[in-house]
């Protein structure tokens, strides 16, 4: 517990250590504006190090980013495949090409984050060497050096926490970057209502209750989950019987997890990105507003549209029916009335689709919620942890650290956190065959 903390304490203290050449003072002003679009979903997970041009302002995100394309790699290409079945050498591989992969990633984004930067606060960047290109050089060179060498250190502390802490390391630092804005925003929502117009304390502590129903309704989603009996065929091997008792596979709500609205974001940032590439024509610059602001109806009903197609597209890649059918008729299980082999496999996708849809409605309005409430006259900070990705991130690990610090306390023959009952994480429900 105690290097937990001391490594997320060095992650957050890092956030406030600028690059060499940029002068924090003239970032103030974006730091204001990072609140919306690409930057300010990869402002949100790197804790506001993005908007304040920290040697961690791209955070863990390229790590992520790599993680994706590992995974979706290996659904699509046989030697990944062929790695995955391989065992624990297969996991050393593969973590060994991710980390390449995020070396590339991180150093192809730093040079983005340098331009924008040199673009938006032209002010902010101090002359480390003589004025001139070679000058322009060195820090382009020098930042990406350190923007990549510090991401490779954050992923270095997410991994340590989950070999030598309470685990979940990256999932972690994610959160623990998210939940630091959770005061400012609290601070910032206060003052607000308090203020003539803001409608008074009432106000305030109506807010908090919607809050806290959020989360709890959030949590629901989380945990829900589909069981289905799974009867395994007695046998006798010796002297000794296994078998013949009743299992289930815990097929969930939300499968895909947060990842649907991720990609849901990520494509609703190419109208923004299309229409700067037609700046005097009006009637294009009208069809992009619409699909450009947050607040109207047609982009959020694009954006849960989006959601819903892709939470249906990542539970297709990430549950396997055919594989489970497999594993139980090599394990001599089977689901009680069905057949094993291709029944068995229709019948699970059959149920993971009609579980899979309200699912994935209840996603797409949790994803919306912040714009609801911004309609409701809250601060668009506060309202950010009303849903979408900051929530579920936070709701999610939440539940994981204190299954993982339920079974430390287990483990060391406590009671756990509980007097009745287990914590159940994201991914520790019921018996997976």
């Amino acid at each position: 517990m105690a290097l937990t903390f001391w490594m997320l304490l060095a992650y957050r203290l890092g956030t406030y250590v600028t690059l060499p050449g940029v002068d924090p003072n003239m970032l103030q002003g974006s730091a204001q504006q990072s609140s919306g679009g690409i930057f300010g979903l990869i402002n949100m997970f790197a804790g506001g190090a993005f908007a304040r041009g920290s040697i961690f302002a791209l955070g863990i995100m390229p790590y992520i980013s790599a993680s994706i394309v590992v995974q979706l790699l290996s659904l699509a290409v046989p030697s990944f495949q062929k790695m995955q079945k391989e065992g624990e050498e297969g996991r050393r591989k593969i973590n060994q090409i991710t980390r390449y992969l995020t070396i590339v990633i991180t150093a192809v984004q730093s040079i983005g984050f340098l331009i924008n930067l040199k673009s938006e606060n032209p002010q902010a960047i101090v002359s480390i060497t003589n004025p001139g290109e070679m000058s322009d050089f060195i820090f382009m060179l020098t930042a990406t050096i350190v923007l990549t060498s510090s991401t490779m250190f954050v992923m270095w502390l997410g991994e340590r926490i989950t070999e030598k802490g309470i685990g979940n390391g990256i999932s972690l630092i994610i959160m623990i970057g998210i939940i630091a804005r959770l005061p400012f925003a609290l601070k910032e929502e206060f003052n607000f209502k308090l203020s003539e117009s803001g409608g008074g304390l009432v106000i305030f502590l109506i807010e908090l209750a919607a809050l806290f129903a959020v989360i709890m309704i959030t949590i629901l989603l989380v945990q829900g989950t589909r069981k289905i009996p799974v009867q395994y065929a007695k046998r006798v091997v010796g002297n000794r019987q296994y078998g013949g008792v009743r299992q289930y596979i815990p097929l969930k709500v939300n499968a895909a997890g947060v990842m649907p609205i991720i990609f849901a974001q990520a494509l609703m940032f190419i109208p923004s990105t299309i229409a700067q590439f037609f700046p005097n024509y009006e009637a294009m610059q009208g069809v992009m507003a619409a699909f450009i602001n947050p607040m109207s109806w047609t982009y959020n009903i694009t954006f849960g549209l989006l959601i819903v197609i892709f939470t249906y597209f990542y539970t297709a890649i990430s549950v396997n029916a055919n594989q489970i059918s497999d594993d139980m008729k090599r394990n001599g299980g089977f689901v009680p009335g069905v057949k094993p082999g291709k029944s068995t496999a229709d019948f699970i996708d059959n149920v993971m689709s009609r579980i899979t849809l309200p699912g994935a409605i209840f996603l797409a309005f949790v994803a919306i919620l912040p714009s609801l409430a911004n309609v409701l006259n809250i601060n668009s900070q506060f309202a950010q942890f009303y849903g979408g990705t900051s929530l579920l991130i936070l709701v999610g690990v939440v539940l994981d650290t204190l299954q993982q610090i339920e079974s430390h306390l287990m483990m060391r023959h406590y009671d756990g956190l509980m007097k009745s009952g287990r914590i159940k994480g994201r991914n520790a429900v019921g018996a997976a065959v």
